[in-house]
């Protein structure tokens, strides 16, 4: 007989980064929460706490835990016996070591259902300098990562790539210190947009396919060189051909092979899913919609070049 799982979320993050307020204002809005009780486990007390009104009309149980080691698989199974929550939150403490708190013998029932960061923008910079390794330590396992109020000034691009070289499938938003989101644009880009050839590193690839196919005159006429799967869907001409990557945007169920059509000047002959390290122009295609007869932009690439290469250690990347 399988075992309920209790869906448990740990939420990390440096002391008064914004984790009570992320729980508060966007976790316990979600409706894919459960219908019940909540049990929020306090791992250390910043300046904000849950108001008790809001605790006593969301039917949360808040207690205190301020050791990882109490966290035994007794100290647990105690937790489900005296609360009997539908869900757990963990508010964890941003000097624990998260890898080894997740090695814990947790019951079996205790599912992890994610884990989500906060990040104060106002002092990334110095968090990146003088605390890098205990800063990192508690985003690497994240799902979700939220920096916020980042001031006009922040350069996100650093922070963003150390991220995503060492958690590529975590997502990160910024917020302004106005708390609104900050749309991506050309300044959050991994790479130097004005470069005479882009070049793509593994990890850039979904942000540059999504960036491009979102703002596509934005590489008109650019030349991209990146790491590429060759392939030709059935009945494509000879000369054509899609270089593309398997890209997870949410989960591993969404996968999916994206890439933009690439156009040579002579025919093309590859092992279909083989891969290789190619150069080529980025261009717009004028395409007539054949249910509305409106003539629309596409884009398309322009093939300069390309070698043989290996496959990369991970296949996958994310946007």
């Amino acid at each position: 007989m399988a075992v309920k799982q209790i869906p448990v979320y740990i939420i990390t993050g440096q002391l008064d980064s914004g984790k009570t307020s992320f729980v508060k204002d966007t976790l316990m809005e979600q409706d894919w929460l459960e219908n019940g009780p909540t049990l929020y486990v306090l791992c250390e007390e910043g300046e904000y706490e849950l108001p008790e009104l809001y605790r006593k009309n969301r039917r949360i149980t808040q207690i205190t835990a301020d050791d990882p080691e109490v966290f035994t698989t007794q100290y647990c199974e105690d937790l489900l016996r005296t609360y009997s929550p539908s869900q757990i939150i963990i508010e964890f403490n941003g000097m624990w070591n998260l890898q080894d708190f997740l090695k814990k013998d947790f019951p079996k029932s205790w599912g992890l259902a994610g884990i989500y960061s906060t990040v104060d923008g106002s002092s990334l910079e110095l968090l990146m300098m003088n605390m890098r390794n205990l800063f990192m330590n508690q985003l690497i396992e994240s799902d979700f990562v939220v920096v916020n109020r980042c001031p006009q000034s922040l350069n996100r691009v650093p922070f963003r790539k150390a991220l995503k070289l060492q958690n590529p499938g975590a997502q990160v938003i910024f917020e302004g210190e106005d708390g609104k989101i900050i749309e991506f644009g050309e300044e959050d880009l991994p790479y130097d947009l004005n470069a005479p050839v882009i070049e793509l590193e593994d990890v850039d690839y979904g942000t540059w396919y999504a960036d491009a196919f979102e703002s596509p005159e934005r590489y008109k006429g650019k030349k991209i060189r990146f790491l590429a799967q060759f392939f030709r869907p059935f009945g494509m001409a000879k000369n054509m051909f899609v270089p593309g990557r398997l890209v997870m945007a949410c989960c591993a169920a969404d996968i999916k092979f994206y890439g933009f059509p690439c156009k040579s000047d002579k025919s093309m002959r590859f092992e279909n899913k083989s891969w290789h390290r190619i150069t080529a122009e980025f261009a717009l295609d004028k395409k007539r919609d054949p249910r509305t007869g409106q003539i629309d932009a596409v884009p398309v690439l322009r093939f300069i070049s390309a070698e043989d290469a290996p496959a990369p250690a991970e296949e996958v990347v994310t946007l």
